[in-house]
């Protein structure tokens, strides 16, 4: 639709309401500010959401292996079965840990604690780990007799590299007064900090042979962690690892974690949708605006159209004072949106020193900072909605005020 030079005077006088007319300048002015929040909103929103889903599948697939190997019975022949694994097309590492639920306990607090047995070769073939370690190094957890625990745990039972932890396992020993939990107390020879909360927190590494006698599994493991070339196909591998061997159970990192990722994306669609009906809104304040403008120029509207103005150009007129203020409140919106979710990390820091109040905390999200990843292709799709509302709602009073009879309005006038 061309617009002449005549619609975008008359539409610019319009919308540049006097002072009598500024109750209609009001409104105009609230759907401005309604389509300019409603996109940045959404683009904040949706980029956080995006950032959430991202990081936390990343840092799942970096910390975690992708496919969990157990048995209904004890893994004995577990380096004869990692070497069958390898050999399915797409495995790239077969890592045998075990593992244990375990009560930590230090002169400073008692808690639980998820404790993996694991080899030391396998542990400098993990980046997430070798390469986050802050205190303490590999070369001493290889002698077989150290643990390795997260940063946030040190931090809370009051631990360094050098110090002692008390870790008291739930598979006793039996006696004739029954089962008495065994406990022992390990040095701390390393710290690490993966930046993922629960792991930085609850996960203690073990040497591998220290652990088959802590937890009492003789010469077997409990799990085999298997790491695949594609993440993508990770089911499908687990089906043909499962085939190797009877009492075999593979689960990919996807059923794993399944409920996490389902939860993401139900709240995802949620959001998108509650949020839509801001813009939905301001769209419905267009509506508005225009009619009462349609109304309040009733006069205007007849003169022109007694100086030779068509309707066409009268609905043009309207059209483009409404497309305007969609127009120029979305592409607001859209920088606002960009640029908050540029600095986000940093806005959150001002607001928590202004408040006083940890607005983001780890132990609930599980991530360190707040993650804000733009889609453009759904940017672009909020941007191309915002325009399409503010352009629908502008063709009933457009449509209205080309059907204005110039007789009737100048009837009383």
């Amino acid at each position: 639709m061309i617009f002449g030079p005549f619609e975008r005077m008359v539409a610019g006088r319009y919308l540049r309401a006097r002072r009598q007319e500024g109750f209609v300048s009001v409104i105009v002015g609230f759907s401005f500010l309604g389509i300019a929040l409603g996109v940045a909103t959404l683009i904040i929103v949706m980029a956080v959401m995006n950032g959430f889903r991202q990081d936390i599948l990343s840092r799942i697939l970096g910390v975690n292996d992708h496919i969990d190997v157990s048995s209904t019975t004890a893994l004995t022949d577990f380096d004869t079965l990692a070497i069958k694994i390898r050999e399915v097309n797409g495995v790239v590492e077969v890592t045998p840990i075990v593992e244990g639920q375990a009560m930590i306990t230090s002169d400073k607090y008692a808690g639980g604690a998820l404790v993996r047995g694991i080899r030391a070769d396998d542990v400098r073939a993990k980046p997430w780990i070798a390469d986050h370690i802050l205190e303490g190094s590999l070369d001493e957890f290889a002698k077989g007799e150290g643990i390795m625990i997260g940063s946030r745990m040190a931090e809370r039972y009051g631990v360094k590299a050098g110090d002692q932890l008390t870790v008291i396992s739930p598979r006793g020993n039996t006696t004739a007064f029954g089962t008495v939990p065994r406990m022992r107390a390990f040095p701390v020879v390393g710290v690490f900090n993966v930046g993922m909360s629960d792991f930085d927190s609850g996960i203690i590494f073990m040497p591998l042979e220290l652990g088959q006698k802590f937890f009492r599994y003789e010469d077997s493991v409990t799990d085999l962690e298997v790491r695949v070339a594609d993440p993508d196909n990770a089911r499908l591998i687990a089906t043909e690892i499962v085939a190797l061997q009877p009492n075999l159970r593979a689960y990919s990192w996807e059923q794993i974690n399944s409920a996490l990722f389902n939860a993401l994306q139900v709240e995802r669609n949620v959001m998108f949708l509650i949020l839509t009906l801001i813009i939905v809104v301001a769209a419905f304040n267009i509506i508005s605006g225009l009619i009462m403008m349609v109304k309040d120029k009733g006069r205007n509207i007849a003169i022109m159209r007694t100086m030779g103005a068509t309707r066409g150009m009268i609905m043009r007129i309207f059209l483009l004072a409404g497309t305007a203020v969609g127009t120029v409140g979305t592409l607001l919106g859209f920088g606002l949106g960009v640029l908050f979710c540029d600095n986000i990390e940093s806005i959150r820091e001002f607001l928590q020193n202004v408040t006083g109040t940890e607005l983001f905390s780890p132990e609930i999200y599980y991530l360190t900072q707040i993650p804000a990843r733009m889609d453009w292709r759904e940017t672009t799709s909020v941007v191309a909605m915002s325009l399409v509302l503010s352009l629908a709602a502008t063709l009933y009073p457009s449509w209205r005020a080309a059907r204005t009879d110039p007789v009737e309005a100048l009837r009383y006038e």
